[in-house]
């Protein structure tokens, strides 16, 4: 390994902080870079959750994809998704594709299932002329700061995700599952623990889900809070899901989630829960050529809204 020196940091405070890695001579790809401090940044992903590189030689997704298949040959692909993205090549895909008015909470990658990446890799292939910043918050500490008796009942009964799939109204089950077929999707759900019915002759299907509120880190050992509470609440959508509710009552919203029990999450939690979040996020500026290691159990992300054009592709590991 090269002798590295870590001087420059993202800082949320003094012990929350996230390394900045520069090359170590002009023009270096950060695939070589990989290749020779493997070790070092997994090191660091570990103690900090997560590990900008800047100023590396690379000017395309092709490029950054190389990068991805170094730190992993076996990339993810995004199945049972919540947001819609477009494959950019191999299992390279564009951030969530939300209007650029829309500010995306803070939410750990795919925590609403029972199946989850553990690392994140993000490259900023075109840098917003304003906002656009992927907020960072550090779940262990969004944990400390839960109160004792919430965590004690959401480790006992777990989250129960339901969604409805219905025409016109957010994801599709095509989309969502990657499929035209009905067969496809209840063999994914039966091989997931997902409860799954077809209603109004099929046109329908509703599915639920019992999985984890917090979950423990395989290698640090550190318990983190991991859900996504705070984006599939109903009322996190506002005047939409007062709308939504009054139309199709609150069991046919496209997204709620409910204590294991099924019993109702008070919108005071989801109050607490917020600001929580809220105190522990902050910000770096994107650079185009910027490369964003992420340990998903550790770091949860987000997306500011923005101007301009803004282009992030995105590998999961």
């Amino acid at each position: 390994m090269n002798t590295l020196t870590i001087e420059t940091y993202i800082k949320h405070n003094d012990e929350d902080k996230v390394p900045v890695i520069f090359p170590l001579s002009d023009g270096q790809k950060p695939t070589d870079f990989l290749a020779a401090n493997r070790e070092f940044v997994d090191t660091l992903l570990e103690e900090h959750g997560a590990v900008l590189l800047r100023g590396f030689a690379i000017h395309s997704v092709s490029e950054f994809n190389r990068f991805a298949l170094t730190y992993s040959p076996n990339l993810l692909e995004y199945n049972n998704r919540s947001t819609p993205r477009t494959r950019l090549g191999g299992n390279i895909y564009t951030s969530t594709e939300y209007p650029s008015t829309m500010v995306i909470p803070q939410h750990n990658e795919n925590a609403y299932t029972n199946s989850w990446p553990s690392k994140l890799l993000f490259y900023s292939a075109v840098a917003a002329e304003s906002g656009g910043e992927t907020p960072l918050a550090d779940s262990r500490n969004i944990l400390k700061r839960m109160d004792d008796k919430l965590i004690q009942r959401l480790e006992d009964q777990g989250l129960m995700y339901v969604r409805n799939y219905r025409a016109g109204l957010d994801l599709s089950w095509q989309e969502v599952f990657q499929t035209d077929n009905k067969e496809d999707v209840n063999k994914y759900c039966r091989d997931n623990t997902i409860a799954f019915e077809w209603l109004e002759g099929g046109e329908h299907l509703r599915t639920k889900q019992i999985v984890q509120a917090t979950t423990v880190h395989p290698k640090t050992k550190a318990k983190v809070w991991f859900n996504q509470i705070n984006l599939f609440h109903i009322a996190a959508t506002g005047i939409v899901g007062e709308e939504l509710i009054r139309e199709y009552g609150l069991l046919n919203v496209p997204r709620n989630v409910y204590f294991g029990d099924g019993s109702t999450i008070d919108e005071a939690i989801l109050k607490q829960i917020n600001e929580a979040i809220t105190a522990e996020k902050f910000c770096f500026t994107w650079v185009r050529g910027d490369i964003l290691l992420v340990d998903n159990l550790l770091m949860s992300h987000g997306r500011n809204a923005y101007t301009g054009s803004r282009k992030i592709a995105v590998a999961m590991v």
